[in-house]
């Protein structure tokens, strides 16, 4: 068996590239169940997100499982095998492991440190278990990647330099930004604060987009989303905050958002405007904040996505964020140009944040005077000079230890069945052979009889003893498990009885000390 993942992302392929082979939601599910149907493919899941898409599998051939996940990526991506091949990338065994840890850590996002990919994983490996996808291999392989996440967010500084792709475009349309840089400051979402703010979508991004923006100080709010029901849970969350945010210490405090993201190491580090300080600079909010308590949040409602009901918002919007991707919307250059004609005198451009992919706002909008935007392809630029961390090694080292302790117990979970089935098989002959003998002497005592089967099984046991153990020693290191085939071919053992014995770790551990 082989851990193997196929993916594209923004480190390997253009924008253009990565919108046309993202993963439409509706059909995931179908892609994971065409996945299983493929020979070499045991277990499979697929981690599918604004700026990467990545199919995990265990497979039992290595070449043919890369055909299958690559094929299925260009099939379900709508990109051509031809125009698709050269921006993959493949990783197999403890490189597939380390990239996981290290995309669950932020390091492989766009914006290092992010914590918004640990609801990304999670909602993964739901949608794996969910269609009975994910096996032994893979929950455990996922379940891990969260925790290794965790860890590195709880116990390195990587959050101080991560932000969420939300907070990170907004501070790349501050307008004050280019000063800021020049007085050695960073841009920030200070600038958001009083206007009127559009977000389109109510999902998870859109969610912490929302609630981004509603801690940041906005005073109107208005989410738009196909479904209605799910804009107005939304509109109706961030009101329930604007209830208890005048009342609380601290912005970030109010308990009603912080469900909202859908992932709270994101949620988690929202910002509330300085009182003071260098050019009113926003500031991180956390433990010890001793800033003054944020305004109330804003006004927020909920409105349907059509042609007319966007028309009419981005009449009135100071800020757009769109974050649908994959459902078909698209704000066209002459859409967006229609409505800045209609718009009041001195009430100024909108600025534009589209989270999309694919793209839901037609980029020959960069080219309207006047307006600003940024997407996915700007931000993927204006990353690669974003400064590292000093954290980043830490983190680095945590996700090596993880990788290493997690390829070590399943290379010693890989060979138990083998050893299982070895004991098992000495049982079978030790049992064989007593039968034998008490048959031919079938006056002797039962007191002899009963010495004769504990010395018999006394010396199996020791004779299997130092080679088992040895061999579990050995099956944590690479290239472990030549020794459970080792042990398979010198004594013989049945294949079917050695799968027999690869149920779960616990039932293996206890049929080893039975």
């Amino acid at each position: 068996m082989t851990l193997l993942v196929v993916g594209v992302s923004h480190r390997s392929a253009p924008v253009s590239v990565l919108e046309r082979a993202a993963i439409a939601p509706g059909v995931r599910a179908e892609l994971l169940h065409d996945l299983m149907a493929a020979e070499p493919v045991l277990e499979a899941a697929l981690l599918s997100t604004c700026n990467r898409v990545e199919l995990y599998a265990d497979v039992d051939r290595y070449h043919a499982g890369v055909a299958e996940l690559s094929g299925m990526l260009a099939r379900y991506g709508g990109v051509g095998p031809d125009e698709l091949d050269p921006y993959l990338y493949v990783r197999y065994e403890d490189e597939a492991v380390t990239h996981l840890f290290t995309v669950a850590c932020g390091l492989d996002s766009m914006v290092v440190g992010e914590g918004q990919i640990l609801g990304q994983l999670k909602e993964s490996l739901a949608l794996a278990q969910e269609e009975q996808t994910a096996g032994r291999m893979l929950n455990e392989l996922f379940q891990r990647s969260l925790r290794v996440g965790k860890r590195a967010h709880s116990e390195t500084g990587i959050d101080r330099a991560g932000q969420s792709l939300v907070t990170f475009g907004l501070g790349q349309l501050d307008p004050d930004r280019d000063r800021a840089l020049a007085d050695g400051a960073q841009p920030d979402m200070s600038w958001v604060r009083g206007l009127r703010a559009l977000v389109i979508g109510a999902g998870s991004m859109s969610s912490l987009a929302a609630t981004t923006l509603a801690r940041a100080g906005v005073a109107e709010l208005v989410i738009a989303n196909r479904t209605l029901e799910r804009a107005e849970r939304l509109a109706a969350s961030l009101d329930a905050e604007r209830g208890t945010a005048a009342g609380s210490d601290h912005a970030a405090h109010g308990t009603a958002s912080e469900g909202v993201a859908g992932d709270g190491e994101s949620a988690g580090r929202a910002t509330v405007p300085a009182q003071g300080g260098q050019h009113g600079r926003m500031c991180p909010v956390g433990d010890g904040c001793d800033h003054a308590p944020a305004a109330a949040g804003p006004r927020a409602r909920a409105v349907p996505i059509n042609a007319i009901s966007i028309a009419a918002e981005l009449k009135l919007a100071d800020l757009v964020i769109s974050c649908t991707g994959a459902t078909g919307l698209v704000l066209s250059a002459s859409a967006v140009a229609g409505a800045l004609g209609e718009r009041h005198a001195g009430q100024g451009e909108p600025a534009l944040l589209d989270l999309a992919m694919p793209r839901d706002i037609d980029a020959a909008v960069h080219r309207l005077p006047g307006v600003r935007l940024v997407d996915i392809e700007s931000l993927a630029a204006a990353s690669a000079d974003a400064p590292m961390a000093a954290d980043v090694q830490a983190v680095r080292d945590i996700v090596a230890q993880e990788v290493a302790d997690f390829g070590a117990a399943l290379r010693a979970a890989y060979i138990t069945p083998t050893v299982v089935a070895l004991r098992a098989m000495a049982a079978d002959v030790v049992s064989s052979e007593l039968a034998r003998l008490h048959g031919r002497l079938p006056g002797l005592g039962e007191k002899e009889r009963a010495e004769v089967t504990h010395a018999v099984r006394r010396v199996v046991d020791k004779l299997l003893h130092a080679p088992t153990v040895r061999v579990k020693e050995l099956a944590g290191e690479p290239g472990g498990a030549d020794y459970a085939a080792a042990l398979r071919e010198l004594f013989d053992l049945d294949p079917h009885a050695v799968a027999a014995g690869g149920g779960s770790a616990r039932s293996n551990a206890e049929q080893e000390r039975s």
